[in-house]
């Protein structure tokens, strides 16, 4: 396979162990209930047909995983390995996610960015995505 060249697939078993690696090159800072292995264990239960690997040259460069609750579609944890950005990869991840999504009945997605993440902004601006006037709250449920 080139090396521009991306295979998006879903999630197989196999992949975990890139998975965490580049889940800890690209989000180094995510709080302890973010912890890899849980992530994987918890979508896993969850529509886990939206659990994207992005394959390049047989390894795994890309993931993201998204959600649809009936009411509205989210994308969490869209990486690309640094070495692979730059290439298109996670504007195709994305057009990935929003075709499956669209296909669910999504009406609409969601994407929540961290607000000192203003490459990441930039990056869903470019896609599309509009910044909205909304706050952003959250209540811990478990610590696992």
């Amino acid at each position: 396979m080139a090396d521009n060249v991306l295979k998006i697939r879903p999630f197989e078993a196999r992949d975990k162990a890139e998975v965490v690696r580049l889940w800890m090159e690209a989000f180094p800072n995510d709080p302890p209930r973010n912890e890899p292995l849980s992530v994987i264990r918890r979508k896993l239960e969850m529509q886990r047909e939206l659990f994207l690997i992005g394959e390049s040259n047989g390894a795994v460069v890309a993931t993201l995983l998204g959600g649809y609750d009936g009411f509205r579609g989210w994308v969490y944890h869209l990486a690309v390995s640094a070495t692979h950005r730059r290439k298109g990869y996670g504007r195709q991840m994305m057009l990935e996610a929003e075709d499956l999504l669209r296909r669910m009945g999504c009406p609409k997605l969601n994407i929540q960015v961290r607000a000192h993440n203003q490459e990441v902004v930039a990056f869903y601006k470019r896609m599309g995505y509009d910044v909205e006037d909304h706050i952003s709250m959250g209540r811990l449920l478990s610590t696992e």
